[in-house]
């Protein structure tokens, strides 16, 4: 198997997470996903690298399912790689966390349930699919190639439903706690960088608010016009009774949406699909409180469309000190992520793997998303500069590179990186030896 020492560069920092012989694997299923089109099956691995008459090919399946290796490990050294090639030292990590569902279906999926379709569903209706619940976290990059921010992913955890969850005996864990130890996980990968997490609605928790002040995180989420927020306790104490942990209730963010006296502020912020939007906002502080729950303070933001076109929403962040465009600014990153998802289905074969067992699954889907992050690093690797070469075509002018560009970069890196002897009477010619004819002719047909 040769590889470009760009693709050998990179490869090679996951190799102390791997013994010898499960690394050597690794790499074939690492260039035969990234080779495939359609399913994304071990098998159609094997058959783009060459290897469909191999005796030994349940051992390929053996890394997925059976062989002993770390899937926090390998995300931590995707994180450090992602940071040190696209974050700036001293630089904010900016990260993202939503949920993506994967539709199977199967008796033996032991942690299948019934999710919500968000692609199915609308206002007026809800569909529920089968499948499998993924919470993945990624990091926000500035790319060479491209005016647009990348969201990379590296951790992706396995959420089930109370009631998988009471049939496993397992102990329930909602999405705003498994937020909780990844957050508490990112902080202890990176201990000295500066970090904010943006999520959408199912993260706007008290409790995860108060995980992320405690770690040095900011949290960035929506947060309820009708939230209940509070003034900061008085500085004088009660004679009697415990002492107040709250002041004085302050009127609700939809109360300051509709006040004539508001004090709004204009605003051009970088918005939706890279373009610019000019808004409205107003900001102040609070403490965010529920009963029982230690108060959280926060620095809430309101934003008001100037058109009328959109709907006016509030935001909040845990790092008081934090200025509102730039709250917003974070928060529309989140978006970045679900692009993500939507090139993992395209090109990398989401929801198109065929694995069965817990570790398999535990493994195959996080490793296909992280498999996003690991093709930027590897065009990265092979145009540092960021001149990748852009398909065009007559009926679809791009004047910035895609995600399509970059692995399509990388399979051609593959692909002339093969050597083949020449014809001693033609200089054009070559001799393509006929097991790579058959690896192109598969490749080209599937």
């Amino acid at each position: 198997m040769f590889l470009p020492p760009a693709i050998i560069a990179v490869l090679a920092h996951f190799q102390p997470a791997f013994s010898r012989p499960t690394f050597t694997k690794v790499r074939v299923l690492v260039m035969g996903a990234l080779l495939t089109r359609g399913r994304h099956t071990v098998a159609a691995a094997l058959r783009h690298m060459g290897l469909h008459a191999t005796p030994h090919w349940s051992k390929y399946h053996h890394v997925l399912n059976r062989a002993p290796w770390s899937a926090l490990l390998v995300s931590r050294i995707l994180l450090k790689l992602v940071l040190a090639t696209f974050v700036p030292a001293g630089g904010t990590v900016d990260l993202v966390i939503d949920e993506t569902l994967e539709r199977r279906w199967g008796p033996k999926i032991t942690k299948r349930c019934q999710w919500r379709d968000s692609r199915l569903s609308s206002h007026q209706m809800n569909v529920t699919t089968s499948g499998l619940r993924w919470v993945v976290m990624a990091v926000v990059v500035p790319l060479p190639w491209t005016s647009r921010r990348w969201a990379l992913p590296f951790l992706s955890v396995l959420a089930t439903t109370p009631k998988v969850s009471s049939q496993l005996q397992q102990r329930h864990k909602t999405v705003p706690r498994f937020a909780q130890q990844m957050v508490k996980l990112v902080r202890r990968w990176v201990p000295d960088a500066a970090i904010r997490v943006a999520g959408d609605t199912a993260y706007s928790v008290i409790e995860l608010g108060t995980v992320c002040q405690q770690a040095d995180v900011a949290l960035i989420a929506p947060l309820r016009l009708d939230a209940r927020l509070f003034a900061p306790p008085p500085a004088t104490k009660a004679r009697t009774g415990r002492p107040r942990v709250v002041g004085q209730r302050l009127p609700p963010l939809r109360v300051v949406l509709t006040d004539p006296h508001t004090a709004w502020r204009e605003e051009t912020l970088l918005w939706y699909g890279g373009t610019a939007k000019t808004v409205d906002v107003t900001t102040g502080t609070a403490l965010w409180y529920s009963t029982g729950m230690t108060p959280l303070p926060i620095r809430w933001v309101v934003v008001r469309d100037r058109q009328g076109t959109a709907v006016n929403r509030a935001f909040f962040s845990s790092a008081v000190e934090q200025p509102a465009a730039a709250i917003i600014i974070a928060f529309v990153q989140r978006w970045c992520l679900e692009v993500t998802f939507e090139e993992g289905h395209a090109h990398l074969g989401l929801e198109t793997q065929r694995q069965w067992s817990d570790r398999a699954i535990a493994r195959c889907t996080p490793a296909l998303v992280g498999l996003f992050s690991l093709t930027t690093l590897v065009g990265q690797a092979l145009d540092p500069d960021g001149a990748i070469p852009i398909q065009t075509t007559a009926w679809y002018p791009k004047h910035q590179a895609t995600f399509s560009d970059v692995l399509v970069g990388v399979r051609q890196a593959f692909w002339n990186n093969l050597s083949f002897q020449t014809s001693p009477s033609e200089g054009d010619m070559v001799v393509v030896p006929r097991i790579v004819l058959t690896r192109l002719a598969y490749a080209v047909c599937t």
